[in-house]
């Protein structure tokens, strides 16, 4: 799954990683520990020159509140299930990304987070549904970020992952139609992700600053940490 996320790349970089402009309202500012209900910046198929904010949490139609928004929709079940059948059918974004955080229980023990994010690039983008909801003021644009089976490096750490999609393959993930978006609904395939443990700070949404993602003990973790 994916329940933390963060973008704290410059807001010109952002820009020119993207090739779209910030109009999100409230402009951009980077987030270190960004959760569920908060603003995930996203880039819809609708405005792809666009970088704007969006509820993160999809609503239901049934929902009475945003906080009941759903975060994550499993990308093999998404097209059948009602609450995200339109958005999978029309509504693809990018959601926007310098690292999201997952909690690894070793041996059933207590929880210790991780960062995981690309080593290449400071921003890349987790493959979304966004939608539109009626609010009790105003229509609120709402976000869910699609999941998948682990790839090798998250499998140590977690048993599912979010949908990275490779950096060729973002213009497509907005343009595709459904069956070739499916496709790429898979483990990411290469092998530029990392991860390394860090302190538990990270568990408390307040904390959002640039000590969040130091490595635990200065000492950063590499693949071999999470091999059997």
């Amino acid at each position: 799954m994916c329940g933390r996320n963060s973008l704290f790349i410059d807001q010109a970089d952002l820009e020119a990683r993207f090739d779209a402009e910030v109009v999100a309202d409230g402009g951009y500012t980077p987030r270190y520990n960004i959760g569920p209900g908060d603003n995930l910046h996203i880039v819809t198929n609708e405005a792809p020159d666009e970088i704007d904010a969006s509820h993160w949490g999809l609503i239901p139609f049934w929902a009475d509140e945003p906080e009941e928004g759903i975060i994550n929709a499993r990308s093999e079940t998404a097209a059948e299930k009602r609450v995200f059948q339109e958005a999978w059918e029309s509504r693809p974004c990018l959601a926007l990304s310098s690292g999201f955080y997952e909690w690894k229980s070793p041996n059933g023990g207590s929880k210790h987070p991780y960062r995981i994010h690309r080593e290449d690039d400071p921003a890349f983008a987790m493959a979304g549904l966004w939608d539109v909801r009626a609010g009790e003021d105003e229509a609120i644009s709402c976000v869910t970020i699609l999941t998948t089976e682990p790839n090798d490096l998250m499998n140590s750490i977690h048993d599912r992952m979010p949908v990275v999609i490779p950096r060729d393959a973002e213009s497509d993930w907005l343009a595709a139609d459904p069956d070739t978006r499916k496709e790429l609904c898979q483990p990411y395939p290469k092998d530029d992700l990392d991860a390394y443990e860090i302190s538990t700070r990270v568990n408390n949404p307040g904390n959002d600053d640039p000590q969040v993602i130091e490595p635990l003990d200065h000492e950063q973790s590499g693949l071999g940490e999470f091999s059997s």
